[in-house]
C-alpha cells in the first residue's frame, strides 16, 4: 500500500513539474513605428536668362584709320553677346551701302540701331522707318541732318569746335603769312565738314591762302600724291593742315622725299587730327606741330542710355559732346602721350 501510495506521488510531481515548465508564451514584438512618408522636393526651374538685345551697328571700316580701328575696338568690346547684346555689324565709307545696310537691320528685326554716318545726308527716310518699326536709333561718333525726333540720342565729337580750336592754334603761331595746303577728309562726313568749316572761313576772309583743297578721303597714300603735285608744280607753301593723322603722315613722306624740313622752327608746319600715339611721338620728336583729339569712345556711354531706356527710364540729355583739346609739339609730354594717344 505505501508503495502504491508513493508512485501515485510520484506521477503527480512529474505531471506538476512538467506543467511548469512549459513556456509562457513570448510577449508580442513591439511594432516599429511606420516611417512617415516624405514627398520629394518639387524640381525647381532655373530661372530663363533675359533675352539679348539685338542691335545693328552701321560704321566706318576699321583699316580707315587709327582712330577709328580704336572705334571700332571701343564698340566690339562692349557690345558683345557676354554684355546681353547679339550684334550684327557692317562697315562702309560709303553712304549708299550703309543706307542698305541700316534698312535690312531694320527688316531683320533689331532693337536698336547704331549709327556713324559716312555722310551727314540722306538719313530720313531710314530713319522714319526705323521710328515706325519700333527700333531706337543712336548716333555715334558723327552726327545727322536730321530731326532729333529720329533718334534717341547722339554721342559725338563736336568736328566744327575741333577745327576751330585747331585754326586758331594756327593763327596763334603769328606767321608772315600763311600758305595752306588743305588735305580734306571723306566729302560730306561730319568730319570732313567740321575740320573745314573753320578753315574756309580764314580763306573767305582772306587771311589765309588756299594753295589747293582736295580730299585724300583719309588716305595716306593719296595725300602724299597731292603733295607731291604741289612741291612739283613750284607753289610755295608753308603750312600742311591735314584733317586726320593718316593723310598728315602721308604729306610728311612727300616733304622728306623733297629734302622740306617741317616741325617747330623749320619750313613747314604740320597739322593733323585723331591723336594716335604714333602721331603725338612725331609732336614731341618735333617732327609735327599741332594734332586734334577726336576721342572714339562712345559705346559705354550708349550702352548706359540703352540700359536706363530698358529699365524704363528716360535719357537726360539728347546730346552727349566728347571732351577734347588739341596737342601742341611744344608743350606736349610723354605723359599725354601715355595718356590720350590712341593704340601703340
Amino acid at each position: 500500500m505505501k508503495k502504491l501510495i508513493a508512485l501515485l506521488l510520484a506521477v503527480v510531481l512529474v505531471v506538476g513539474l512538467t506543467a511548469c515548465a512549459t513556456a509562457a508564451p513570448a510577449p508580442a514584438a513591439a511594432e516599429e513605428p511606420a516611417a512617415a512618408a516624405t514627398e520629394a522636393p518639387a524640381a525647381t526651374e532655373a530661372p530663363a536668362a533675359p533675352a539679348m538685345l539685338k542691335v545693328g551697328i552701321i560704321n566706318n571700316p576699321p583699316a580707315e584709320s587709327g582712330y577709328r580701328a580704336a572705334n571700332v575696338a571701343d564698340m566690339e568690346k562692349v557690345f558683345s553677346e557676354a554684355n546681353g547684346y547679339q550684334v550684327s555689324t557692317f562697315y562702309s565709307l560709303k553712304n549708299d551701302e550703309q543706307l542698305n545696310a541700316a534698312a535690312q537691320f531694320i527688316t531683320d528685326g533689331v532693337d536698336y540701331l547704331l549709327i556713324s554716318a559716312a555722310a551727314t545726308d540722306g538719313w530720313d527716310t531710314v530713319l522714319a522707318n526705323a521710328k515706325e518699326a519700333g527700333v531706337k536709333v543712336f548716333l555715334f561718333d558723327r552726327m545727322i541732318n536730321t530731326d532729333p525726333s529720329n533718334y534717341e540720342a547722339a554721342v559725338v565729337s563736336d568736328m566744327a569746335q575741333e577745327g576751330i580750336t585747331a585754326v586758331n592754334w594756327l593763327k596763334d603761331q603769328k606767321l608772315d603769312s600763311y600758305k595752306v595746303i588743305h588735305i580734306q577728309g571723306a566729302m560730306t562726313s561730319d568730319a570732313q565738314i567740321g575740320r573745314t568749316a573753320a578753315l574756309d572761313a580764314e580763306f573767305t576772309a582772306g587771311t589765309m591762302t588756299k594753295v589747293v583743297q582736295q580730299t585724300a578721303t583719309w588716305d595716306e597714300a593719296t595725300a602724299k600724291q597731292i603733295v607731291e603735285s604741289v612741291i612739283n608744280s613750284g607753289e610755295e607753301f608753308n603750312v600742311i593742315y591735314a584733317e586726320n593723322d593718316g593723310m598728315a603722315k602721308g604729306a610728311v613722306a612727300a616733304l622728306d622725299e623733297a629734302g622740306i624740313t617741317h616741325g617747330p622752327g623749320k619750313a613747314v608746319i604740320v597739322m593733323g587730327f585723331d591723336c594716335n600715339k604714333w602721331a603725338l611721338r612725331e609732336l614731341l620728336a618735333g617732327n609735327w606741330n599741332y594734332d586734334g583729339q577726336c576721342s572714339p569712345f562712345q559705346a559705354a556711354v550708349i550702352d548706359g542710355m540703352i540700359k536706363t531706356l530698358e529699365s524704363g527710364g528716360t535719357l537726360p540729355e539728347k546730346k552727349v559732346i566728347n571732351e577734347e583739346r588739341g596737342f601742341d609739339a611744344t608743350t606736349i609730354t610723354q605723359a599725354d602721350i601715355d595718356t590720350y594717344g590712341l593704340g601703340e
